[in-house]
C-alpha cells in the first residue's frame, strides 16, 4: 500500500506536521496530528456517541486537528471519493 500525500499544515514548521493521505486501496484517510490532551480525551468520554460504550477503545485514540488543516481535509475527501469510483 503506497499512501498518497495530500497536504500540510502550512504554519508548520520543520519539526511537527499535521499531514493528511489518502489510501487509494481502500479510500482511508489518514491523519497525522497532534495527540490530544488529557481534558480533551476526557470530554469525548463523557459525550460518547450515542448507543455506543463510553470511552475510547483501545484500539482507537484521539487526535487534534487544527482547523488551518481543513482545506487540506477538504482535499483528502475529494480523493477518497474519486478511489472510490
Amino acid at each position: 500500500m503506497r499512501l498518497r500525500f495530500i497536504g500540510i499544515d502550512p504554519e508548520t514548521g520543520k519539526n511537527g506536521s499535521p499531514t493528511a493521505w489518502v489510501d487509494p486501496e481502500t479510500a482511508d484517510i489518514v491523519i497525522q496530528s497532534y495527540i490530544a490532551d488529557a481534558e480533551t480525551r476526557a470530554q469525548c468520554v463523557a459525550n460518547s456517541a450515542p448507543g455506543h460504550a463510553e470511552g475510547i477503545p483501545d484500539h482507537e485514540t484521539v487526535v487534534r486537528v487544527p482547523a488551518r488543516l481543513v482545506p487540506v481535509l477538504r482535499e483528502a475527501c475529494d480523493a477518497a471519493e474519486r478511489a472510490q469510483l
